[in-house]
């Protein structure tokens, strides 16, 4: 008897066993597929193909609130190429298309590529600042947030000029989306970068309603540059203004968030002075006095002087180090201060997470005043307090 349950259980085993190598029942060949790793949303205006395709009766009812530009790889090499010329094929295709819906703009692609579009594998989001003056973020990203072929981990950033054209580059070989995602490797360097928001991320901060800040790119001359950050204003969901890269790389170290950078100068006799940081830490306090909400900073950093153009001094003397950290820390001083009357005074809003550390220290008063914080933060005193600490001068020959 056992020998026969044996025996069926092996054959069962036998049976089962091809349909466990067919792999996925619904599985596409890649090559079959139109894979997208980025996106670019601009204000609504029909691509040069659109038009042509409305004068020819190829439009459809719209109104032309956002273009839609997908970045698609691996392309098919369409047509013949002039022999003579032989100039190489771009690695990506992008089409772009006009609408007031981001899923009929998706599907009237369907109608222009050979291949369906797929968005598994998106990687990059680029929003226009333009756009967002006209468009809510939230109305202009609930498609990609309610999609579930869109990953969670889609990095977002926004542009001051045409978000497609960060998807374009002279580099022949390069992908631009790949491009992007690699250069967050900086953060290792610099603080000027900050971290990725990525789209599950920006749900949670656009639910929440406070004012937030995400990475900006820059073009120029074919090339790509993460340089400041877009301020978006919680309760109208509107993009209000940027930083500069001074005032985004104050602003990670104000929030905790950035452990290195440089910080330049000019010493007594005007003449350039850089430290590396090496270590940056800050903690901000609340304090509550009647109806006046107070905030102090306290900033301590570690690092290097690694530059200077000074040869009257002895850059290793005691004396040296303490009237160059001096000049530094007055540096970061300033830089802070314009930090701090761009978000209260210019912008009036609290990108840097005060109203959250009130939140912990002092929840009832918190509660009171978090529906109008932008307005409440823009009145409130924030004062800082420096430490900066010089540990080494780096490597030099001294006569």
């Amino acid at each position: 008897m056992y020998r026969t349950i044996a025996r069926i259980g092996v054959s069962l085993c036998l049976l089962l066993l091809p349909m466990l190598l067919a792999g996925c029942w619904s599985s596409q060949e890649i090559e079959d597929l139109a894979i997208y790793p980025g996106m670019a949303l601009d204000r609504g205006e029909p691509a040069p193909t659109e038009k042509e395709f409305e004068a020819k009766g190829g439009g459809y009812t719209k109104r032309d609130k956002v273009m839609v530009t997908v970045q698609i790889v691996p392309t098919k090499l369409i047509g013949t190429q002039d022999k003579n010329k032989g100039a190489a094929k771009r690695p990506y295709h992008n089409v772009s298309g006009s609408g007031d819906s981001v899923l009929e703009i998706f599907r009237q692609f369907s109608i222009r590529l050979d291949r369906p579009i797929i968005g598994h594998h998106l990687k990059v989001m680029i929003m226009s600042a333009d756009l967002l003056r006209k468009q809510t973020i939230e109305q202009v990203t609930d498609f990609v947030l309610r999609d579930n072929d869109i990953r969670p981990s889609t990095a977002v950033y926004i542009t001051e000029g045409l978000a497609k054209d960060a998807l374009i580059t002279t580099e022949p070989n390069d992908i631009p989306a790949f491009h992007i995602i690699g250069m967050q490797r900086s953060l290792q360097r610099t603080s000027k970068v900050l971290n990725v928001v990525s789209l599950s991320k920006l749900d949670a901060l656009m639910h929440s309603k406070k004012s937030f800040i995400l990475q900006n790119l820059v073009t120029g001359g074919g090339e790509i540059a993460l340089s400041g950050a877009s301020i978006i204003r919680g309760s109208t969901g509107h993009w209000i203004g940027s930083l500069d890269q001074e005032d985004t790389e104050c602003l990670a170290w104000l929030t905790g968030k950035g452990h290195s950078g440089a910080i330049k100068t000019y010493d007594w006799d005007n003449e350039p002075l850089t430290y590396e940081v090496k270590s940056m830490k800050s903690k901000i306090r609340s304090y509550v006095d009647g109806d006046t909400i107070s905030f102090k900073v306290f900033i301590s950093t570690e690092g290097r002087l690694i530059e200077t153009w000074n040869n009257s001094d002895t850059p290793s003397s005691n004396e040296f180090a303490e009237k160059a950290g001096q000049f530094v820390q007055e540096r970061l001083a300033q830089m802070m201060q314009k930090l701090m009357h761009d978000l209260q005074s210019k912008y009036k809003v609290d990108g840097a997470g005060f109203g959250d550390r009130l939140a912990i220290e002092h929840p009832a008063v918190w509660k009171r005043v978090k529906e109008d914080w932008d307005e409440t933060f823009s009145r409130s005193k924030v004062s800082f307090s420096y430490k900066l600490k010089i540990t080494d001068f780096g490597s030099f020959t001294e006569d």
